[in-house]
C-alpha cells in the first residue's frame, strides 16, 4: 500500500530550506509536491508550523478545499478554489520562515479529508483542527530546516 506523500523539489525532508522562500529572500511559499492522494479524499488541507518559536507553536500557513486533483503547488502560487487561513504574522497568505535564534523546524503537514470544509479565509490553525476532526483519511509531513546568519 502506498501511503500520502508531500515533497519539494527546493529541498529534502530534514534539510534547508533555501533562503528565497524565507524572511531573508523573497518570502514566497517553496514549490510543493503531493502523491499518493487516496482515492476517496474530497479535499487536502496544509498547515505548515514551526514547533521551535518561543512561547508557541507558530503557524506561517494555512491552507484548506485544496482540490484532491492538485498534485503540485509551484512557488509564488496557491490553486484555484484554494482557501488560505491566518497565519500567526496576522495575514492571510504565506509567511516564510523567520526565526530569531539558533535552527528551527518547519513542518508542511498534508492531510487527506473525506469532506469539503465550509470555512472562510480568516480561520485560524486551532479552527482548522477542529472542523478536520474525525475527517482525516491520512496524513503526511515534510519537514524544512531554517538558521538566520
Amino acid at each position: 500500500m502506498t501511503h500520502l506523500t508531500i515533497t519539494s523539489p527546493q529541498f529534502e525532508d530534514r534539510n534547508v530550506i533555501p533562503s528565497k522562500y524565507t524572511c531573508d529572500g523573497e518570502n514566497i511559499n517553496p514549490p510543493l509536491a503531493f502523491d499518493n492522494i487516496p482515492h476517496d479524499t474530497k479535499s487536502l488541507a496544509l498547515i505548515v508550523e514551526d514547533p521551535d518559536s518561543i512561547g508557541k507553536t507558530w503557524v506561517h500557513w494555512i491552507l484548506f478545499n485544496i482540490n484532491p486533483a492538485t498534485s503540485f503547488i509551484p512557488e509564488r502560487s496557491v490553486p484555484s478554489r484554494t482557501v488560505q487561513g491566518v497565519n500567526d504574522f496576522g495575514k492571510i497568505g504565506y509567511g516564510g520562515p523567520c526565526p530569531v535564534n539558533g535552527t528551527h523546524r518547519y513542518y508542511f503537514k498534508l492531510y487527506a479529508l473525506d469532506v469539503i470544509l465550509d470555512e472562510t479565509e480568516d480561520i485560524t490553525r486551532e479552527e482548522l483542527e477542529r472542523a478536520m476532526e474525525n475527517h482525516i483519511i491520512e496524513k503526511a509531513e515534510l519537514v524544512g530546516l531554517y538558521v538566520r546568519e
